[in-house]
């Protein structure tokens, strides 16, 4: 079942279950339906992924650095030429590290090794290596399940899936206990989101094997090979719903959905200062920060290379403390990486805690303090020096069930930390307002 959120205030409350309920999927309520058993599987299950020949491994580059062209790392330099074609900054380091970068004729092993303007430089990206995720008995909070598919309410802090780094702890280990599956074998990622494996896209990135040749991978690895169908992803800090597959067909039925845009997501988030106008959508190409790898931006205009088309819509539900904060919804029309994120960021109220994109402690106070009683201060300042992620949640996820054809929607509420920093904004508003209880914040149509 979805986890039960604090109790809130009564306004809160009100606000927060008007929310949902508006949200409500279109057929009989399947929150709470009874589980059924997760099938069977064993270490030579179908794949849930269409195959996807060829991948980046033996890729070559080889080009001179443009004359007159300044000094840059070369990690970063093949990058900036490679990157589009889907090969990651990781992966082109861990090359470097490999010896299969030459400059001039010489090997080079260092990723900060720099070039200059007339040097040829020769790359040969290297293979994927196998990740292995073993099965782990961590709680699964289940909304929903039946023999294709689960609902799953993601916590805070977990991982989606394996990565370099990521083998342990994610919602893979966990999917792997409870159904049963006795192993999962599979490759890192091989997208521009290496450095980013928390992250959310439209573009299915399941773990493939079949898009690698025989001779890549041991027959081993191939025969233990078995793919959980994650359709798609949130973001490690973020918490919430989250659909996966059981079969091939609910994955790939599932997987068009999310394509086409058909799949229903809202969020909700609190966020540093309210937007103006309470209500919009923005339409701003996102990119990865030139900058900060493990970040996006939100990029107007066609001045950067690699962007892709986002589009989000906002609407302001309640705002705190005169504007020092907001509770905002948001409805994704595409998914790409960290686009709630890039898209709050690009409108000036980034998301509360959410440090990679400015919504640092430091802002949140100074748009608070000045807004509320002098006595409030150090409440404050307790409650947000707890607050350790963005403040983002997945409370809505609608679809056609890949099987039966019938609208399913699942809602639930957001976790604790979340509830206790709106109920903190809320007691704080209404200090401002001179009210001692009974008042509420100002709510939004």
């Amino acid at each position: 079942m979805a986890t039960t959120a604090a109790a809130s205030p009564p306004a809160i409350a009100t606000a927060l279950s008007a929310l949902l309920r508006r949200q409500r999927r279109r057929s009989s309520r399947c929150v709470g339906a009874s589980h059924a058993r997760c099938l069977a599987a064993d270490a030579n299950a179908e794949a849930v992924a269409p195959s996807r020949r060829g991948g980046h491994g033996g890729t070559r580059l080889e080009e001179a650095v443009p004359a007159g062209e300044g000094r840059s790392r070369i990690d970063a330099w093949i990058s900036a030429r490679l990157g589009g074609g889907g090969v990651s900054r990781a992966r082109i380091q861990a090359s470097i590290r490999a010896g299969l970068v030459v400059v001039n004729g010489r090997p080079v092993s260092k990723v900060s090794h720099m070039v200059k303007g007339g040097d040829i430089v020769s790359c040969t990206v290297s293979e994927l290596q196998p990740l292995r995720a073993e099965p782990e008995d961590i709680p699964l909070d289940i909304v929903y399940e039946d023999d294709h598919l689960l609902v799953v309410n993601k916590p805070a802090h977990m991982v989606v899936h394996p990565a370099p780094g990521n083998a342990n702890g994610t919602l893979v280990n966990a999917i792997l206990h409870h159904c049963k599956i006795s192993t999962f074998t599979c490759l890192a990622r091989n997208s521009i989101d290496d450095e980013c494996p928390d992250s959310s896209d439209d573009d299915i990135d399941v773990f493939d094997i079949d898009q690698f040749t025989t001779g890549e991978v041991s027959s081993e690895v191939r025969e233990a090979l078995v793919r959980p169908g994650i359709v798609h992803r949130l973001d490690k800090g973020t918490s919430g719903l989250l659909v996966v597959a059981k079969d091939e067909h609910s994955h790939a039925q599932l997987a068009e959905q999310f394509k086409l845009h058909t799949i229903r997501r809202v969020y909700i988030s609190l966020t540093c200062g309210a937007p103006n106008p309470n209500s919009g959508r923005i339409e701003v190409p996102i990119a990865r920060d030139p900058n900060n790898r493990i970040r996006m931006i939100a990029t107007p205009g066609s001045g950067h290379r690699y962007a892709r088309h986002a589009a989000s819509r906002y609407k302001v539900r309640e705002v705190f403390a005169g504007g020092g904060s907001a509770l905002v919804e948001w409805r994704l029309e595409t998914g790409r990486t960290h686009q709630i994120r890039a898209h709050a960021k690009y409108l000036g109220i980034p998301l509360l805690g959410d440090e990679t994109y400015g919504g640092t402690k430091s802002m949140a106070l100074s748009l608070l303090r000045p807004r509320t009683p002098s006595r409030y201060h150090c409440d404050l300042s307790n409650m947000i020096s707890k607050i350790d992620r963005p403040c983002l949640h997945a409370a809505l996820l609608g679809f056609k069930h890949p099987h039966s054809g019938k609208i399913l929607e699942f809602s639930c509420p957001p976790p604790d930390d979340f509830t206790e920093v709106l109920n903190e904004l809320h007691q704080v508003t209404l200090a401002s307002n001179g009210n001692s209880g009974g008042g509420v914040a100002r709510i939004c149509d």
